[in-house]
């Protein structure tokens, strides 16, 4: 059987000094959704992620912890993926990969 393996997870934080939390937001700075979504297509990489299909951001990462993410394939060329932090969920959706079969 033919099939893409999904990429092994990934780990990461955003450090309080990152210049993008200046400004997002006074006072109680959260990681900006981009920072988030470019650490996902990044862990992604060995399956070369084409876009993002879908994401939902269901809570606040703040500056300094750590994010696990995670992969399952959802079919040929997708896989979802789900971003845990504080032992939530943070952030969830799908990617879509450029080749179907290509390896992690």
């Amino acid at each position: 059987m033919s099939g893409m393996t999904p990429p092994a997870g990934a780990r990461f934080s955003v450090p309080a000094g990152h210049p993008s939390l200046a400004g997002h937001f006074p006072g109680r700075p959260i990681v900006p959704g981009v920072l988030l979504l470019d650490a996902v297509l990044q862990a992604a990489a060995p399956c070369a992620p084409r876009r993002i299909l879908r994401a939902k951001f269901a809570a606040p990462v703040g500056p300094g912890e750590e994010v696990e993410i995670g992969f399952e394939r959802r079919g040929a060329g997708r896989l979802l993926f789900a971003c845990r932090c504080r032992g939530v969920t943070v952030l969830f959706g799908e990617v879509e990969c450029a080749t179907p079969d290509s390896p992690p």
